[in-house]
């Protein structure tokens, strides 16, 4: 059991990127990072657009039917709970793609953390030869 903790642990090293270039890994963690504020912010547009779609829908067709919905207007009921549907959807999606970034930037931090660390230990290591 041992020698398996030791190789992922050798695996999750490798995939660091080397200590001498860290501060372009988080140059380019930066861009990562605002790409993905960007992208969240059109899922969220998107979520709060269609959930008004589904509220403005809703109350238009409440002041012109009111209680009297009848077996024609069906399609109308339809319609909302799609759009109330769709809304939640998109809702949801939004909340797991926030999630997923903010895992995505405290993964990336720590990252940045062991590769100053690591140029730190071989720029000690260095000045002490």
């Amino acid at each position: 059991m041992e020698k398996q903790n030791d190789s992922m642990r050798e695996r999750l090293l490798a995939r660091l990127p080397q200590p001498e270039n860290w501060e372009s890994y988080r140059e380019e963690t930066a861009a990562l990072m605002v790409k993905h504020e960007r992208a969240l912010l059109w899922e969220k547009i998107a979520a709060i657009t269609v959930t008004w779609i589904g509220i403005a829908f809703f109350m238009f067709a409440n002041s012109t039917w009111g209680r009297k919905v009848y077996t024609d207007h069906t399609i109308v009921l339809e319609v909302l709970a799609v759009l109330f549907f769709a809304g939640a959807v998109q809702t949801v999606q939004f909340l797991i793609y926030r999630s997923r970034v903010d895992l995505l930037k405290e993964v990336k931090q720590v990252q940045l953390q062991v590769l100053e660390l690591q140029a730190s230990m071989q720029r000690d290591s260095s000045s002490q030869d």
